[in-house]
């Protein structure tokens, strides 16, 4: 990859975890993705190494990195198994984030200490059946009774619903406020009224479970509750924002994937007395392929650089969401041309890339949320 001033530290966390996605993501992806597999052996593993807690500082249980650092490990991780990159996205930049940013020093030390580390694993729970682009919708509610609260509703499209052990909810506490009335609360597995849903059959990521969340009377201590009342929206947002940096990152991994596996493939297909590397029609893909990633790799990278200075990036982190999905979608489709007949097989693993990079275009904001942001910003000035 072309040497953009990496630190040695930068550049070593992405040969860590590039030799990790090889050694252990990489040898049971197809099996994981067609029987619906969780990687908890995994997910445990990154989590003894520091990768659940990338940017957590190192006295709340997390490896203090950068968020550079970040989205390079998300691309090596997702480029062999996508899955395991939303895993570690959504308990980095959503959950460790809010804790992280929001948090108090006693949520932190019993939350985000536990979950940085990799010893619980965390989700994000914001949609809803009827509120998804649109997120201040919501109809799940929690009714403050004394000490705590008593959240009441239905959430769905969890990552790691399932698995998780702890979950960021977001419901309203003033009803008819709309976006104004939302609050935020951790809220454990273990609490009474709180259940999860069947795990979804879904077209992609497979291996991570997708899930809705059932909320009966469930008691929230207020002492659990994010922030202050009614301030859930804005935490939400903001975690969004840096959320979509790990999902860019996520899509270059599979575009890059695509395109290792169109390379390799071309030079070896040979059709008409000679490979197919050496038609106008392929080259022309490769050449698109190619020039495409480097420039989703490079806004994702701009987006973190942005959120280490202390910048301004959400219209960056914008772009680099809406552009790098679109790449991984187009790129995956495109690999899957090369190969032919071969590619629609389930035994050749390109069509899982294709499967897999469709969801980077909807979760964490669709690609026409992208495009609203970016245009505010561009007529705003």
């Amino acid at each position: 990859m072309f040497d953009l001033g990496y630190s040695e530290e930068q550049l070593l966390i992405q040969k860590t975890a590039r030799e990790f996605a090889k050694e252990h993501l990489a040898p049971g992806v197809m099996e994981r993705d067609r029987k619906m597999e969780f990687p908890a052996e995994q997910v445990k593993m990154l989590g003894e190494m520091g990768f659940m807690g990338m940017t957590v500082p190192e006295e709340w249980g997390g490896s203090g990195a950068d968020t550079v650092s970040y989205a390079l490990a998300i691309e090596e991780i997702s480029r062999e198994d996508a899955s395991m990159g939303v895993i570690l996205s959504v308990n980095n930049s959503l959950v460790c984030y809010i804790l992280n940013a929001f948090g108090t020093d006693s949520q932190k030390e019993k939350y985000l200490k536990t979950l940085a580390s990799g010893q619980w694993l965390g989700a994000f729970s914001l949609s809803e059946p009827q509120a998804g682009s649109d997120a201040s919708n919501l109809k799940t509610v929690a009714e403050k009774k004394d000490d705590h609260y008593l959240l009441k509703g239905t959430k769905n499209w969890v990552t790691s619903g399932i698995n998780s052990d702890v979950a960021i909810v977001f419901a309203m506490t003033e009803k008819g406020a709309g976006h104004k009335g939302i609050s935020a609360f951790i809220v454990e597995k273990s609490f009474d009224g709180f259940t999860a849903g069947k795990k979804e059959d879904k077209l992609g990521i497979r291996g991570s479970d997708t899930s809705e969340l059932y909320f009966d009377n469930c008691p929230v201590p207020v002492v659990n509750r994010i922030g202050e009342e009614s301030g859930g929206f804005t935490i939400a947002m903001k975690a969004l924002d840096g959320g979509r940096i790990g999902v860019a990152a996520q899509a270059v991994g599979i575009a890059r994937a695509a395109l290792e596996e169109s390379v390799r493939y071309a030079k070896e297909r040979q059709q008409f007395g000679k490979t197919i590397a050496s038609f106008g029609a392929i080259k022309e893909k490769i050449a698109k392929m190619s020039t495409d990633i480097s420039a989703a790799r490079l806004l994702t990278h701009k987006a973190a650089y942005l959120k280490d200075t202390g910048k301004p990036f959400s219209t960056e982190s914008a772009m680099a969401k809406w552009f790098a999905s679109k790449t991984a979608m187009e790129s995956a489709t495109e690999c899957v041309q090369i190969f032919g007949g071969y590619g629609y097989m389930e035994e050749y693993g390109v069509e899982r890339l294709m499967r897999d990079a469709k969801i980077t275009e909807i979760y964490e904001g669709t690609s026409e949320i992208q495009q609203l942001v970016i245009a505010r910003t561009a007529l705003e000035k």
